[in-house]
């Protein structure tokens, strides 16, 4: 089951389909969907849990607490929407474009992707790439 939430900022309608499009993205990559909740929030509330949880004193757009059990994908996966705004006009994509692509790439962590490298980088953004693709 995919959820999501809003803390500490107004709600949005999300693109149709996404809960759908994110069900898909993880039967692709031979995985089972779990319990996934998404909780969007405001730049402080994420900045706060970077501090409290990994130790990071920095602004930043996700950050996915992994409960992945074999190929059930699970997670808290947090999102500040106030960053993707900033990312969408910074990059001139449209937001809901950057939402969708923030919201594939915590979920593709969890289906074992990375991005610290830069083959890791290309690789990622070709999988969002490619699922942003298909919605």
């Amino acid at each position: 089951m995919i959820q999501f939430f809003f803390e500490n900022i107004d709600e949005i309608t999300l693109p149709p389909n996404t809960e759908n499009w994110l069900k898909e993205l993880i039967i692709s990559e031979d995985k089972k969907p779990g319990e996934i909740n998404y909780i969007f929030c405001d730049d402080d509330h994420l900045l706060q849990v970077n501090k409290d949880f990994l130790n990071h004193d920095y602004y930043t757009d996700v950050i996915t607490f992994d409960y992945v059990k074999g190929k059930t994908i699970s997670a808290d996966i947090f999102v500040s929407l106030p960053r993707i705004l900033d990312n969408s006009s910074t990059l001139s994509n449209a937001f809901n474009s950057e939402l969708l692509r923030v919201l594939a790439h915590g979920v593709l962590h969890l289906c074992g992707y990375k991005d610290k490298t830069d083959e890791e980088i290309s690789e990622m953004r070709q999988k969002e790439d490619y699922y942003l693709s298909i919605f």
